[in-house]
């Protein structure tokens, strides 16, 4: 905030909860006032010389107190009746004086803390501070010629006893008032600064929120520019083959010769308007975006390889009868494993990290681990555990990132196959096979 916005930045009003804070304050301080009245009564202290009568009495204790059960609500209100009760009471010599100063002082304190307007709050606490000075010499010109000949029979010091009682009595005020003035300020600048505090977190929140989903979308980007070449290759070997069956086909040439010009058709218009949308695409990623490098988990132990010459004991197994992966899927494998072991170098302080690829009867498996900080997370890991969620999600897959519980770290990624009696079609790679299988576009008649 900068230095105007504070100064007009207003409190909230309180909540129900401190409304009914105020009212059992305001009743129990117009309790212990009516207690306090009661036990000057009865030692006849009357400090302020003879008293009214007993209601008249009671009207001035309550009318100083019962005000505080307000005094967040209306703030300003409450210190202004407050004031001009108070000053009534004592120039009516009402006898309860305790607990009416410190109902005065609490009226001063809530002004400052809770007023909604700075300047109108300033104003009218100093008036009030002013006008009670004002009174305190009114009082004292007043009564000092009513002083008793023998009230300071026993005085020794060297300053005037007189002078001594009302030097006194403004060093006491201008502490009660000085604290209260204080007190307000303070309790307004710490509410301001945790008002500050929940805004700057809100931002941040915000902010995380927000580098979250751009995270998300460059991750979702990334993975369509990668399908797109799987979708493109099989779309296009789709409409080679029936090109090729057009061909060769004798039997019926006329519907089938229909048949097979519209699925040739349908996959160029298909590829047309896959590469037409994915432009869009590309086109709202940032222009530095990471190229789409092909990889699959064939290029698995390049990853290991490279771990081992970051000084990492690295190993790399493969559990399983190896099955020929949909290209999307062992890209998929291969990015969640990159980017797990990217997390072990940056950020994990390891010195082990194994590499597992598990072939089971309907799934595939990558699992990662190492023996470094078990106590980092998401926000430590940066927001690479976004791009792995996106990748297994995409494939109806499971993942799991945290710590272990012998030590380390573990990210594991579960990718469904489909079933055997239904085999992927097109490119597929296993482990170890760095070759891109060709495609067959002739046809036996």
């Amino acid at each position: 905030m900068t230095t105007a916005s504070r100064e007009d930045w207003r409190r909230p009003g309180p909540t129900a909860e401190q409304r009914r804070v105020d009212l059992w304050l305001g009743l129990g301080v117009t309790a212990l006032a009516l207690v306090s009245l009661t036990l000057a009564r009865s030692t006849g202290a009357f400090m302020l010389g003879p008293p009214p009568s007993g209601p008249e009495q009671l009207f001035w204790t309550v009318a100083v107190t019962l005000p505080l059960v307000w005094r967040r609500r209306w703030p300003a209100a409450t210190l202004l009746i407050i004031s001009v009760a108070f000053i009534a009471a004592q120039a009516r010599s009402a006898p309860e004086t305790q607990f009416s100063a410190w109902a005065l002082f609490c009226a001063l304190y809530t002004v400052g803390a809770w007023g909604q307007d700075r300047q109108r709050s300033r104003r009218l606490r100093i008036g009030v501070i002013a006008t009670m000075f004002a009174w305190l010499g009114i009082y004292y010109a007043v009564t000092i010629d009513h002083i008793p000949p023998g009230a300071f029979a026993d005085a020794v010091g060297p300053v005037p006893p007189v002078l001594a009682a009302m030097v006194t009595g403004v060093l006491v005020n201008v502490l009660v008032f000085g604290f209260a003035y204080f007190f307000g300020e303070t309790a307004w600048v710490a509410a301001r600064r945790e008002h500050e505090l929940r805004t700057q977190a809100e931002d941040l929140r915000r902010s995380q929120a927000e580098a979250r989903e751009r995270a998300v979308l460059g991750e979702r980007v990334r993975i369509a520019r990668e399908l797109h070449d799987v979708v493109a290759h099989h779309v296009s070997v789709m409409g080679v083959q029936a090109s090729a069956c057009r061909r060769v086909f004798d039997r019926d040439p006329g519907k089938a010769r229909t048949a097979l010009t519209a699925i040739e058709q349908s996959a160029r218009t298909a590829v047309d308007e896959l590469r037409r949308m994915l432009g869009v695409l590309r086109a709202s990623a940032s222009a530095d975006a990471e190229p789409p490098a092909a990889g699959g988990v064939e290029r698995i132990g390049e990853l290991v390889e490279r771990a081992r010459a970051a000084g990492l004991t690295a190993t790399l197994g493969v559990y399983g009868d190896a099955v020929a992966l949909p290209e999307s899927v062992s890209q998929a494998a291969y990015r969640v494993t990159q980017e797990a072991v990217t997390n072990t170098l940056k950020h994990a302080g390891a010195n082990v990290v194994d590499v597992r690829v598990r072939y089971l009867a309907r799934e595939v498996e990558v699992d990662v681990t190492d023996d470094g900080r078990a106590g980092r997370g998401a926000d430590t890991l940066g927001l690479g555990l976004i791009g792995m969620q996106e990748r297994v999600t995409a494939h109806d897959g499971d993942l799991e990132a945290g710590p272990r519980s012998g030590g380390g770290w573990r990210v594991r990624a579960r990718f469904p196959l489909p079933a055997p009696a239904d085999p992927p079609v097109g490119a597929q790679r296993t482990p170890g096979d760095e070759r891109q299988p060709a495609v067959d576009t002739t046809l036996s008649a």
